[in-house]
């Protein structure tokens, strides 16, 4: 058989192409909406990529032309500019810190009651004191340990903060957990 001309070749494989697209149809109709999704986050993220590119091109660009200062902004202090400011309070030998943002978590037992007697002494503690060594526990270490406890050794644990301490935060974790444990 002779060879068709050009022209009549193109024009037959295009019909064949289309017809067969055409019966594929139905089978990748499905496939669009994503094939397009995909492909349009694909060019999203290639134009954010050359965006970013090119500011660092300028900033390296403008960095050379222009050095950068090391000037700090008047309200921006560090801690090594601050040299003339009294110290931070510091515990020594067990003494307790009662001011400043980690007061509630600092260990040591303090010498008198809120209502200013002395301490008890610990032969007079309950025995849930002793057991979790309560006068040492900060608040997240004791909040760790309420889940193992039992109504009545929470309510012995109330009770002696109330008596000694009297320390609000631990009230009222106490507090809080025993009344969702009585709820159950």
């Amino acid at each position: 058989m002779a060879t068709a001309p050009y022209g009549v070749r193109l024009l037959v494989g295009a019909a064949v192409t289309a017809f067969e697209e055409t019966r594929r149809l139905p089978q990748t109709i499905l496939t669009y909406p994503m094939t397009v999704a995909s492909q349009v986050a694909h060019l999203v993220m290639k134009v954010q990529q050359d965006v970013a590119d090119l500011v660092n091109r300028g900033d390296e660009t403008l960095e050379s032309l222009f050095p950068p200062k090391d000037e700090q902004p008047e309200w921006a202090t560090f801690d090594e500019d601050v040299s003339d400011e009294a110290p931070a309070p510091s515990v020594l030998d067990g003494e307790r810190l009662t001011e400043g943002r980690f007061a509630l978590f600092t260990g040591g037992e303090p010498d008198t009651q809120v209502d200013g007697s002395p301490t008890p002494a610990a032969s007079g503690q309950p025995e849930v004191v002793k057991r979790l060594d309560y006068e040492t526990l900060t608040l997240a270490q004791l909040r760790a340990r309420l889940s193992s406890l039992r109504v009545a050794d929470l309510e012995e644990l109330l009770s002696y903060e109330e008596s000694t301490k009297s320390r609000a935060p631990f009230q009222t974790l106490l507090a809080n957990r025993i009344t969702r444990a009585t709820a159950k």
